[in-house]
Parts: C-alpha cells; structure tokens; sequence
C-alpha cells in the first residue's frame, strides 16, 4: 500500500479540489461542442496528480544501521565530494558530499548517525538551482549539526532548489536523535549537503544513486 507524508496532505487536498473544480468547469463549457476536451483534460489531471502522489510518498523500507556508518539522509544523486572550508559552524575544512534531490524522489530526511544535535539554523536565501555551486551558502537552507558518542561531529544542511519553497525541519538543540528517524522533508526538488571530518572513509561515487536510510555514505 502506497503511503504518504504527513506534509503532503494538505498540498493533495488542494490539488483534488482544484482539479475537481477545473474538470467540472471544462466539462460544463465543453460538453456540448468540444467533448474531447473534457477526456484530455481529465487525463492531463490524472497525469498531474499522479506526480503530486508519486512526490510526497513515503515507503516503508528495510534501513541500514551501524553505530559508526553514516547513512543516506536523502534519497536521491550524489553530485558532490570534495574537501571545502565550511564557514557557518566548523569555520575548516570538512569533506563535503551533496545529494540531489529530483521532484520524482522520496523527500524525506533522515538522520544520517545517532547523536546530540549541537546547532539548529534557519536561514532565508534565494532559489538558485539545487546544482549551482553557491545554492549551499545562498540559498534557503536549514543547518543542523549532530556530534557522535565519540564526540565527532557532522553538519547536516537541507537546501532549497528553484522549486521547493518551504524547508521543514524537527530538530530542536540538545534533542538525542536516532540514526534514520525523521530529520524533515524539502517540497519539490532540492539537495541535502553533509559536511564530515576530514578523513572519514567515503563508500559512494559521484552520480551514485543513493536511498535514505539504506545507502552507507560512509564511516566515521
């Protein structure tokens, strides 16, 4: 059985409704001369409401868990590895892996380690395209840092794409989370940015696709 996030409830909600009203609309001008209209409007509907279902799904699946493994907190690409300077809480260098996220993913965030969260940081920004290198530091975004029972600590950001437009995030400071509970969820089409200590061993690839709470991205 297919089943959906509680976020997507009301956006589907709407769209039934808005698409119920369209369909009576059209099939009251056009039932008289333009019949055809009403068949390829109800299909353009159904077509449409389809990727809003596909969008806010959310599968049970079997997760991965490992004390030292950093899980996937995203379905969805990897489009980045590489060590940067991370400026808003580290302020050194960390390696950077980026997940992107397409309207045809799975939304949901998920927390990639157990752990403390340190720091939690809503900031406003622009809607660049999720790849754009400077989509990280200037667009909207939601930082979240999680330290290890071994005292090391991990950043992880949800970033928004040229789409998504609201980033929804749980996590409270000096809350104790478990490895793959719910972190979020990013409304259509975003990435999810992870910055980790430096020699942490990487088990993925460029343009790897990965699955939240399944994919090992790593271990500390």
């Amino acid at each position: 059985m297919l089943r959906f996030h509680k976020e997507g409830y009301p956006t589907i909600f709407l769209t039934l409704l808005f698409l119920t009203i369209l369909n009576g609309i059209v099939t009251y001008i056009c039932e008289q001369k333009f019949t055809w209209m009403i068949g390829v409007c109800g299909l353009l509907s159904l077509g449409f409401l389809y990727i809003i279902l596909q969008f806010f799904r959310n599968p049970k699946r079997v997760q991965t868990t490992g004390e030292y493994q950093i899980i996937a907190p995203a379905d969805g690409k990897v489009v980045v590895i590489e060590e940067v300077y991370e400026l808003e809480y580290f302020k050194d260098k960390r390696l950077q892996v980026s997940i992107f996220m397409s309207p045809f993913n799975v939304h949901v965030n998920k927390y990639p380690i157990s752990g403390l969260v340190k720091y939690v940081k809503y900031h406003k920004g622009l809607y660049l395209v999720a790849w754009h290198p400077k989509s990280s530091t200037d667009n909207e975004r939601t930082t979240v840092v999680l330290q290890h029972s071994n005292g090391k600590e991990i950043l992880i950001r949800q970033v928004a794409g040229a789409l998504a437009k609201r980033i929804v995030c749980y996590t409270k400071e000096n809350q104790t989370v478990t490895q793959n509970e719910e972190l979020g969820f990013i409304k259509f089409g975003s990435r999810v940015d992870m910055y980790l200590p430096i020699g942490t061993k990487i088990d993925v690839a460029i343009q790897q696709v990965v699955k939240g709470g399944v994919t090992v991205i790593g271990t500390l």
